[in-house]
């Protein structure tokens, strides 16, 4: 019998053994948890760059305790566009423009001003009288674009695509269209100074464009005015892009060829680009500053190294070589709502040394600058993450004159009231000419002639749109390769 209960007892203990061994080999180790990889890139650039990182809480270095914590986090945002919006601070009111974007060899095209465009840029309103019905004005005609071969002109109006009505509801969708049809109808203002009973007439004509790849020089339109005895050289120039600086000097040696002796800067529909581009542009309109600050850039607490001074020039690398200065001690400029970032810092940076002459709209109001930032250990396009094409444009640095003034948040208006202007629906004018309203304006005030102006209709006020809209509008941009030493152990 005790042989019988031993044997048992071996039996129950090799069972328990053979239990707990089996349960300790059964063992499956906790799931290892992988990153969001584009979410890490995101936070970690935002966490390091951001201009306003001090505001959003989840950016802070202590935000997170652990690792563990981190990642849970980041994974809680499947789509990295949600994850990125949930980093800005104040969308609506502080910042309006930073972006991320799924496509940087789109954005790259875009720095170097080729993007898809039929050439059409157009001004949309309320039809007098309707809350509902819409018509486009057009406002600039690309060079060598679609539009331009097909002779539309600046001024023509419209009120149908593809033989659709233009509405509040659908107006950008239809021109958003790769392809559509213009309805082409005229403005008739019934020779009155008020809109109450103008109307926008159908016509039979039509025009058919279809957006392609193209490659923009911002340098649209130069032209030189001999008016009673003053030499003046207008320029039209639609973008601060870096790879044209060399036609832009170029435009600059013919007005100084021709001995300009006022300038006319058109920058109504120029959103931005090149903080660098901004100070050639600055250095030829005057070249007897040379050396001096024309700008500061003020990066968050992270980065207070990277303050970066840009400097009046007499000469710069890319092709450029020697910079054409008009050494002028004032400069017309005219401005609207479109008229943002280096634009703006133009106004800014030279108003410290010369008398600028705003003539216009109020501008856009923004006086940060942008960064590309990649998915690659030291933020640059070298070696970006292969598994993926995003890039996010967050601002990262606030920009100021000499005397550390700053572009007002709502942007600049003239202060002499007989310098604001909108454009007029009834007369917009060809650019270059004389007659042109805003052009004429400054003719006006160069020459004291108290040159007539063309009966304009000012009372109608341009709808906001989404029409082609490009990322690197309103933007004011810097190259993270001229700052690299300081970034490549920041990750």
């Amino acid at each position: 019998m005790k042989i019988l209960k031993f044997a048992l007892f071996a039996l129950v203990v090799f069972s328990l053994n053979m239990s707990c061994s089996k349960d300790k080999d059964d063992e499956v180790p906790p799931p290892v948890v992988v990153k969001n990889e584009v979410n890490d890139y995101v936070w970690t650039a935002m966490n390091l760059f951001y201009l306003y990182k001090a505001d959003v809480p989840n950016l802070a270095d202590s935000r997170f305790p652990s690792d563990e914590a981190y990642t849970n986090y980041i994974n809680g945002y499947s789509v990295p566009e949600e994850f990125f919006e949930s980093l800005i601070y104040q969308r609506e009111v502080v910042d309006r423009f930073s972006f991320i974007t799924s496509d940087y060899i789109a954005l790259e095209q875009q720095f170097q001003g080729e993007f898809k465009t039929n050439g059409l840029e157009s001004n949309y309103y309320l039809q007098p009288g309707s809350d509902t019905k819409v018509f486009g004005v057009v406002r600039l005609v690309l060079n060598d674009s679609e539009a331009s071969t097909s002779g539309l002109k600046r001024g023509q109006a419209f009120n149908a695509i593809d033989g659709v009505p233009m509405t509040r509801d659908n107006f950008n969708a239809l021109l958003n269209q790769e392809t559509y049809t213009l309805n082409l109808a005229t403005y008739n203002d019934n020779g009155t100074a008020t809109p109450n009973d103008d109307s926008v007439d159908s016509t039979s004509d039509t025009v058919t464009l279809t957006k392609k790849p193209y490659n923009e020089n911002p340098v649209h339109t130069t032209k030189i005015l001999d008016i009673n005895g003053s030499k003046i050289g207008y320029l039209m120039y639609t973008s601060f892009t870096s790879n044209y600086d060399p036609q832009l000097n170029e435009a600059f040696g013919e007005l100084k060829a021709a001995g300009v002796q006022h300038l006319v800067l058109d920058l109504r529909y120029n959103g931005g680009g090149s903080v660098n581009t901004a100070a050639l542009l600055a250095s030829m309109i005057t070249g007897q500053f040379n050396g001096q600050v024309f700008s500061k850039l003020v990066w968050n607490e992270n980065l207070q190294s990277e303050n970066t001074s840009y400097t009046f020039k007499n000469n710069a690398p890319g092709g450029v070589g020697a910079i054409n200065s008009l050494n002028l001690e004032k400069v017309y400029v005219l401005t609207t709502n479109r008229t943002a970032s280096a634009s703006e810092l133009i106004i800014n940076g030279l108003s410290a040394y010369i008398d600028v002459v705003q003539i216009g709209g109020r501008t856009t109001g923004k006086s940060q600058a942008s960064v590309t930032l990649y998915d690659s250990e030291n933020f640059s396009r070298q070696n970006a993450n292969p598994n993926h094409t995003y890039a996010i444009q967050p601002l990262v640095a606030v920009s100021v004159n000499k005397d550390d003034t700053r572009v007002p948040p709502n942007g600049f208006l003239s202060a002499m009231e007989q310098f604001q202007m909108t454009e007029a629906v009834n007369f917009l004018g060809v650019l270059g000419e004389a007659n042109e309203p805003f052009l004429a304006k400054a003719i006006a005030d160069i020459t004291g002639s108290g040159r007539p102006f063309p009966s304009i209709d000012n009372n109608l006020i341009p709808l906001k749109d989404q029409v082609d809209k490009k990322l690197l509008d309103n933007e004011m941009y810097i190259d993270v390769l001229d700052h690299l030493p300081a970034f490549q152990n920041l990750r």
